[in-house]
């Protein structure tokens, strides 16, 4: 039943409209994920060595966090195994397009958005929706989506795939590493989004270069694989070679699907996050800040993890096994253990980076701190339940969950395109 619901909504349709308005924005801008790479690394620079240098790091990394999780390791051996090789070429348009999605989104968001009495924020998609089309009703439909995929995308797929490759590698039951989740979130969210951005800022960084680290020297010990590697992702992407897995429709439907799960551009979570910044006047930094971190997710972190596969010619399955037996090449027996470790402490900040979204919808659709508190301490059990649960059931909750977000926020950016420039500057 998961399953058909999940092929209703993730149709031709949805993908059309994903890709539509990444392309429009795309036009508009004059191509500016391209035209201005200078520029954005200058003003990225010019950020992180100002005053507001460490606040910033820490709104990028909690935003980073929500989209840097196991959708980087099990979910692009996801996308491989349903749709063959090809499917990460189709990733990789994802991100491209989605660059400037999530830079939309957070420029929109920024423009739009409400300071509270309390000195926090009401942004993303949920204020351009109600303040800038005037749309309360679909801030509210989007509020509540929001803090639905958070519950899923952002909580019990972490903690399901995580708790899998935990017991895969150490024998330890589901249950007693979803109490654990439960427990460590706990003492991290709490605290409110300052503490998650205190955490993440740590953890994040160290989690994802040690990862990258190991990718990178299985990808050069089989460095003679690389060309016969690209050519079997755009021989699938088109389905020009039907044996190495994955007709081009599957092939762009798996792609597509699970580029947007890694990088979440288009679903607006992103803008949540960059919303409770607060040295920037116009957005555009917010923008460039998420088009930055869409490229190290999907261009990078999930290149290596399908080079790493690819190359060393390892069965492709479900979950993180793929992963764990390339690396033997470098860790030998310990391959699988650390590949469990790095995967759960990805699942861990997404589930933080996930966790700032859900508590900003929370205060923007249920305004009052007890809703807040009610929804921190929900989260921290459903990471127990998701843990207990099969990667089947949860990862098609969750693509639901994921495809339904992204409706409104997607009509929104479409509406208020008139809005959506590149900053000036870059052309100088």
């Amino acid at each position: 039943m998961l399953e058909r619901i999940n092929g209703y909504i993730w149709n031709a349709g949805l993908l059309f409209l994903l890709l539509f308005t990444g392309m429009l924005v795309t036009v508009k801008t004059g191509f500016f994920q391209l035209r201005g790479i200078a520029y954005i690394s200058r003003s990225i620079r010019r950020s992180l060595s100002s005053d507001g240098g460490f606040s910033q790091w820490r709104v990028c990394t909690s935003a980073l966090a929500a989209s840097m999780g196991t959708g980087n390791i099990a979910g692009v051996i996801a996308a491989i195994y349903i749709g063959g090789p090809g499917a990460v070429f189709w990733m990789w348009i994802s991100a491209f397009f989605g660059m400037m999605l999530t830079y939309s989104e957070n420029l929109l968001s920024m423009k739009f958005r409400r300071k509270n009495p309390d000195g926090s924020f009401t942004g993303g998609a949920f204020a351009y929706l109600r303040y800038g089309l005037g749309l309360g009703w679909l801030a509210v439909v989007y509020g509540v989506l929001c803090i639905t995929a958070s519950f899923g995308m952002g909580n019990m797929t972490q903690s399901s795939t995580a708790s899998h490759a935990i017991e895969s590698a150490f024998g330890v039951p589901p249950l007693i590493t979803g109490i654990i989740l439960g427990i460590a979130l706990a003492f991290a969210v709490l605290g409110g989004v300052r503490s998650i951005g205190n955490v993440t800022s740590v953890l994040l960084p160290f989690a994802a270069a040690g990862y990258m680290l190991l990718a990178v020297i299985v990808i050069i010990m089989n460095a003679g694989n690389i060309p016969e590697a690209f050519g079997d992702i755009l021989k699938g992407a088109f389905g020009f070679d039907s044996a190495v897995g994955g007709a081009a429709g599957t092939a762009i439907s798996a792609g597509l699907r699970h580029g947007v799960f890694s990088n979440e551009a288009g679903l607006g979570s992103s803008a949540l996050i960059h919303s409770t910044a607060h040295d920037d006047e116009d957005g555009t930094l917010q923008g460039m800040w998420s088009i930055f971190e869409v490229f190290i997710d999907t261009m990078v972190c999930c290149t290596l993890t399908a080079l790493a596969v690819l190359c060393t010619d390892v069965e492709i399955m479900l979950g993180t096994g793929s992963a764990a037996e390339s690396f033997s090449q470098v860790l030998g027996s310990a391959s699988e253990p650390a590949v469990a470790v790095m995967t759960a402490l990805f699942a861990f900040c997404t589930m933080l980076g996930w966790c700032c979204c859900g508590e900003m919808a929370v205060r923007s659709t249920f305004p009052g701190k007890t809703p807040v508190t009610i929804y921190r301490w929900t989260f921290c059990i459903c990471a127990v339940f998701g843990a207990t649960g099969t990667l089947s059931e949860v990862w098609a909750l969750s693509d639901i969950a994921n495809g339904l977000m992204a409706v409104p926020n997607l009509l929104g950016i479409i509406l208020l395109m008139k809005y959506v420039k590149a900053p000036a500057a870059h052309k100088n």
